[in-house]
């Protein structure tokens, strides 16, 4: 099922003109604040009604200004997490679940039930009410009662920005699992560059009521021309990997790029992961580096090179996979780098931290 977004909305001082196709799978639209983001989540919640344009899920249009078509939010099948996870207070969170449940289409079905309660990890939650809950529990029991309303898809505005890193780490779990899981379409509203690498399978930059760029996830990270917008701190790229087991108190995993060494053992073996590597963590060795601690080297040829602020973003292929180093102009020179130019890419193990793996939508 595919999103199709394509309106324009003009408010006093900025102009929204976004054309978004979204697929199925989770799509982050990531930009700064003011940039347009939620404003397009609310056109297609039905929250606002846009000048001009069409929203269309699948065979359903939601809104069209040229057949003055606009159904009301109700009738969207559109579930909608907020930043707060807005609960009803005096509600048990049992109560708050099947209020959802309420609004689907088959409010007699108790698979649904069970399985949104076991997929949010909230069974032992049932009986208590949202003051008695962390901030993480509230956002899981928000993303439960989302789900049981029986949604085409889900938008969620920036859901993880009110929390703390530790509850951060403590829902991001279940946001993969909603995503591989379900395969609904989620439209996710951020401007954490992790949270994009870690969960999104599409990315749609926007800037000044404008997409800039939109597609895979690994392709727009890894695109120097994006780097500007996602900062260069955040400059990186996203590997697939597979874990192949432990050994010394590390976890192996195979990518198509060649092996790495985690500094984690609580992988399960045979599992795929989505692992971030910032550009910043990556060094260049025109030979294989001897006698050195890092333990992942891996042989790379320089596909381009791009001039940014303070240095150069080196786009490396490392066999079918893509990485970016980010280097100073002093050593691009030294190294003689040029597209075709073999190298290796030495990474240290405690850079691929573990905030930014993620397991894969595979």
């Amino acid at each position: 099922m595919m999103l199709s977004v394509d309106i324009r909305h003009h408010f006093p001082g900025f102009e929204l003109d976004a054309r978004l196709d979204a697929p199925a799978g989770l799509t982050a639209l990531f930009g700064q604040s003011g940039s347009g983001k939620t404003t397009i989540v609310n056109a297609v919640a039905g929250l606002m009604r846009p000048d001009a344009g069409r929203i269309k899920v699948g065979g359903t249009t939601l809104s069209d200004s040229n057949t003055r078509t606009f159904l009301a939010p109700h009738r969207r099948g559109i579930g909608y997490v907020f930043q707060d996870a807005r609960l009803f207070p005096h509600l048990t969170v049992r109560q708050n679940l099947l209020y959802g449940r309420w609004f689907g289409k088959s409010r007699t079905d108790t698979i649904d039930f069970a399985r949104i309660i076991e997929l949010l990890g909230i069974g032992h939650l049932l009986t208590r009410r949202p003051g008695a809950l962390s901030g993480g529990e509230r956002q899981r029991v928000a993303l439960g009662r989302a789900m049981l309303s029986r949604p085409r898809m889900l938008l969620m505005d920036e859901p993880l920005a009110a929390l703390d890193e530790a509850r951060k780490a403590e829902i991001m779990p279940y946001l993969e699992r909603l995503r591989d899981e379900t395969r609904l379409p989620i439209l996710y509203v951020t401007h954490s560059p992790a949270e994009v690498a870690r969960l999104a399978t599409t990315v749609a930059l926007i800037r000044d009521g404008r997409i800039t760029a939109s597609g895979p996830a690994a392709q727009i990270l890894s695109d120097p021309a994006t780097a500007p917008l996602l900062g260069l701190r955040e400059a990186g790229a996203i590997l697939t990997a597979r874990v192949a087991g432990q050994e010394d108190g590390l976890t192996r995993v195979d990518s198509a790029a060649g092996p790495l060494w985690l500094a984690r053992t609580d992988l399960p073996q045979g599992r795929d992961l989505r692992l971030r590597i910032l550009a910043q963590d990556v060094m260049l060795a025109l030979q294989r580096p001897e006698g050195i601690s890092a333990l992942n080297i891996l042989a790379a040829s320089v596909r381009d090179l791009t001039a940014t602020d303070g240095g150069i973003l080196v786009r490396l292929d490392a066999g079918p996979e893509v990485i970016l180093s980010r280097i100073t102009t002093r050593s691009a020179n030294a190294l003689a780098l040029a597209p075709g130019k073999p190298v290796y890419a030495v990474l240290k193990t405690v850079s691929v931290a573990p905030g930014s793996i993620g397991m894969s939508e595979s």
